[in-house]
């Protein structure tokens, strides 16, 4: 308990003793004059610890030892839970909260909560709509750095995430694991109102507004709306007159994909190989043969992966996920 006779103003005085140097750009105080040296490069820029292998540089010793971990690959922290082993400190530290299932940190607006702080920040910037990150080649704007990278694979045309089923290459992780569920028939998104279930979040959203009769898709051409807007897109081809869909073995066009697939289908009865008909010949569905109708079903699924790959913005996905 603390003596009656001593003031917080003498508290207060004792830590000035104890710290008798401030900084005089900020108010932090230091007990110690060479601290404060150090700590005054953070105001001026000042780097001079230099990494002898790439151009980094830094204002304190400790900083540069740790960055030469990412050259020699040492980790000297290791989780002794699992394997993972990380060379700072904090990062065991934040590591260890998958272990023991800690969020500490919580969203002032929707209570969801993080276990790490950067996560945190990333979130809030969904309800601020603050997007730093820009595309240098169009103008789209993300919350997250890693959202901009995956946006621009689109640009440079990169395809890291291979199905190991039937070669098709995506540019993000997400839209494979979407993908995957067409060769497993996963369908973990089911509609409470009907039996219909579908293989990714964003589908069961789009097919909801049937229920609710929302049709946010409005052709500026004329008065009808559509639920989704690849809806919207397939409609103002009957404006332009454009049909895009060509069949490969005759000289037949369509507007929607869909009718294509059924086209096909007239090619390749009885005919040996009953994969033709669809886009990617090298999707094998080992089942029961399937009617037209569910092979239109199927492809309209890897349709629909596929575009959430071209189209999706990211924003919108972890919108969609917080509700």
């Amino acid at each position: 308990m603390m003596n009656p006779r001593i003031s917080y103003n003498d508290i207060w005085m004792n830590h000035a003793r104890d710290r008798p140097y401030q900084c005089s750009l900020c108010d932090k105080v230091f007990s110690d004059n060479d601290v404060l040296k150090k700590h005054l490069r953070n105001h001026n820029g000042e780097k001079p610890y230099k990494c002898s292998v790439c151009d980094k540089a830094f204002s304190q010793s400790s900083n540069l030892i740790v960055h030469m971990r990412t050259h020699t690959g040492d980790k000297p922290y290791q989780c002794q839970q699992c394997d993972k082993a990380y060379s700072q400190k904090m990062h065991l530290t934040d590591h260890m909260r998958i272990h023991t299932g800690e969020r500490p940190y919580r969203c002032n607006q929707c209570k969801t909560t993080f276990s790490l702080k950067k996560s945190l920040t990333s979130h809030m910037r969904i309800h601020t709509g603050e997007k730093p990150y820009q595309c240098k080649q169009c103008d789209k704007t993300f919350s997250q750095n890693s959202h901009l990278k995956g946006h621009m694979r689109i640009h440079t045309g990169e395809k890291p995430y291979q199905c190991n089923q039937c070669l098709k290459a995506f540019s993000q992780s997400t839209t494979l694991n979407s993908h995957m569920k067409i060769h497993t028939r996963e369908r973990p998104y089911q509609c409470d109102h009907c039996d219909k279930a579908f293989i990714c979040n964003r589908n069961l959203i789009r097919h909801m507004w049937i229920h609710t009769a929302e049709k946010p898709y409005q052709c500026s051409q004329c008065d009808k709306a559509f639920t989704c807007n690849s809806g919207l897109i397939s409609h103002m081809w009957v404006h332009t007159g454009e049909k895009p869909y060509q069949c490969s073995q005759c000289d037949e066009t369509f507007t929607c994909n869909s009718n294509l697939i059924i086209h096909m289908s007239n090619h390749t009865e009885g005919s040996e190989c009953e994969s033709d008909h669809l886009e990617d010949p090298k999707i094998e569905i080992k089942e029961e043969k399937l009617t037209s109708e569910a092979k239109v079903e199927i492809e309209k699924e890897l349709l629909d992966s596929e575009r959430v790959e071209r189209n999706c913005d990211p924003e919108v996905e972890i919108k969609e996920k917080n509700g």
